[in-house]
């Protein structure tokens, strides 16, 4: 039935916008009214949400009239975790996700290496994105020896999969020197200079193409906003006001940069991004054994993770952000880092008032290992989760990453969404992309069908964190929903079957009944075709045409 579906005859992206477009014939995913099949749009914005038989009034005024054929409009996705440029890498270059093993990894990056240009070899830094050796027969990552025969004398960088480790050829290690040039896989302060040293070799031209790739899947997928997350110690000045730049343009989704820097309110605000936050690491990753825990890891007792930041660190960057008014944010994955994180921002609050510190909705990065007392912390302070579901989908369950890491217990504790919204904490769904893909239905089906059942939250609460949640992680409650006087930013889906899907089956068959007035969503049970977006449309104007 998707397959079938006829597009919609909306403007075309290098078209002129229409000034009043009428849709109609379709389902439109609206709380203004949860039966709605016709939606107005003038100068951008949402005019009338309603039904077909009253359309007809506006139908003669409208300049345009779109027949939606059955199709879906809902709200536009924002992911509220990308690093565009990263991704756009990964998607154009090489991109070691799902490699099945290491001797397929190395044959790839060979491949790779191969196929670039006599001057990239020789001259610049080749990158590469995904490897995960968790899942590989040998267990282990390749020794710097065999990497470099597989690099054949080239400058390569290549991050693992949560970016928070990574390997690098001896040619580019040479150019660091120091830490770096121990061989292994790099963590740390070894592994942010290197990464530095690698992106500061790529062109305006490779780093303009790779973020016009990932605007241009991001639209693909129905995401009309994106929240790029840089900072000096995962991408670079010049990279965030490149990517703001080539947004302003027009032509795909918007894009809101965080700038991740301890107390950097004016550099924050001087390339033009919304918060000072982000990417501010408290600590790295699970999956590197370096997200801070409280107990050591179950596979290396030896270690408790890394902390980057104190309590006391965290409050004096919150301190900073709330008196200027801009949004802070910081990384933090592990329960130690977190418990860091809850303690610091309560300092804040105790000094400048916790209504002050609340209105700025600061934010935390992914959160994935809350306890009981996170979770109160973070709805004590009005802490937004920016959270990414599909880590659980990769790296969850009882066989999975997380196990191997923390144990099963522990490991079932991660990523505790239905107790977060239960504290009425805001959440905010991203991909971290190219941590996880671009993958809006894919996440909001992993957190529906989250692989600890306690933590499963309905369909509907997943939508709304990956629209409006992103919107309102930025202060702003007036997007992310299709009602009058809001946004025109929407994606349109093939013709589908509509059902409403709640962890509980009593509450699904209630909000069933029509006289529960509850829109459907399509259908995102697991093994099931995910809905494919047939247009885009930020602030009215098409970015994308399927």
């Amino acid at each position: 039935m998707n397959h079938a579906a006829p597009r919609p005859a909306l403007p075309a992206p290098d078209e002129p916008t229409v000034r009043t477009l009428l849709l109609r014939g379709g389902d439109v995913y609206s709380p203004a009214d949860p039966f709605a099949t016709a939606l107005l749009v003038q100068d951008g914005t949402v005019a009338w949400v309603g039904s077909d038989s009253a359309a007809d009034s506006y139908a003669r005024d409208a300049d345009a009239v779109v027949d939606l054929a059955g199709a879906l409009v809902t709200p536009a996705f924002t992911d509220a975790h990308v690093h565009a440029t990263a991704t756009g890498l990964a998607l154009t270059g090489l991109d070691l996700t799902g490699c099945p093993g290491l001797a397929e990894a190395l044959r790839r990056i060979q491949e790779f290496v191969g196929a670039q240009p006599a001057a990239d070899r020789t001259g610049g830094v080749l990158l590469g994105h995904g490897w995960d050796e968790t899942g590989w027969p040998e267990g282990r990552p390749p020794t710097q020896q065999e990497l470099d025969r597989a690099c054949g004398g080239a400058a390569v960088y290549l991050s693992r999969t949560d970016v928070h480790s990574a390997l690098a050829s001896t040619a580019l290690r040479a150019l660091v020197g120091g830490a770096a040039t121990a061989p292994g896989p790099l963590i740390g302060e070894a592994h942010h200079a290197v990464r530095r040293a690698a992106l500061a070799r790529q062109t305006p031209r490779q780093r303009e193409d790779a973020q016009r790739a990932m605007l241009r899947r991001a639209a693909e997928l129905g995401i009309g906003a994106v929240h790029e997350c840089a900072g000096p110690d995962i991408s670079s000045e010049q990279d965030l006001t490149g990517l703001l730049a080539l947004a302003a343009e027009g032509g795909g989704p918007e894009v809101f940069g965080y700038w991740g820097e301890l107390g950097a309110v004016d550099t924050a605000r001087r390339l033009g991004a919304v918060g000072a936050g982000g990417d501010l690491f408290a600590d790295g990753a699970v999956g590197s054994h370096t997200a801070c825990l409280h107990r050591p890891y179950a596979d290396d007792p030896a270690s408790s993770g890394t902390g980057h930041l104190t309590a006391d660190q965290i409050a004096e960057h919150v301190l900073a952000c709330t008196e200027a008014g801009i949004q802070a944010g910081f990384h933090a994955i592990g329960d130690a880092a977190l418990t860091a994180v809850v303690a610091g921002v309560r300092a804040a609050a105790d000094k400048l008032g916790l209504a002050a510190v609340r209105a700025l909705r600061h934010r935390v990065e992914h959160a994935e290992l809350l306890d009981p007392a996170g979770i109160a912390g973070f709805a004590e302070l009005g802490l937004t989760a920016s959270v990414q579901p599909a880590f659980d989908a990769a790296w969850g369950g009882p066989e999975g990453m997380y196990a191997t890491r923390l144990g099963a217990e522990r490991a079932a504790a991660m990523n505790p969404f239905a107790a977060m919204v239960r504290a009425g904490i805001p959440l905010a769904f991203g991909s971290d992309a190219p941590v996880t893909p671009l993958d809006p239905w894919g996440a909001v089906r992993a957190a529906a069908f989250h692989r600890t059942p306690a933590h499963r939250i309905s369909v509907r609460a997943g939508f709304t964190a990956h629209t409006r949640g992103g919107w309102r992680a930025l202060g702003r409650d007036d997007a992310g929903v299709l009602v009058p006087g809001a946004p025109a930013s929407y994606a349109v889906w093939a013709p589908t079957e509509l059902v409403v899907q709640a962890p509980d089956e009593r509450v699904a068959n209630w909000s069933t009944d029509p006289r529960a007035g509850v829109p459907g969503l399509p259908d995102l049970t697991p093994g099931g075709e995910l809905p494919r977006c047939l247009a885009t449309v930020v602030n009215g104007r098409t970015v994308h045409l399927g």
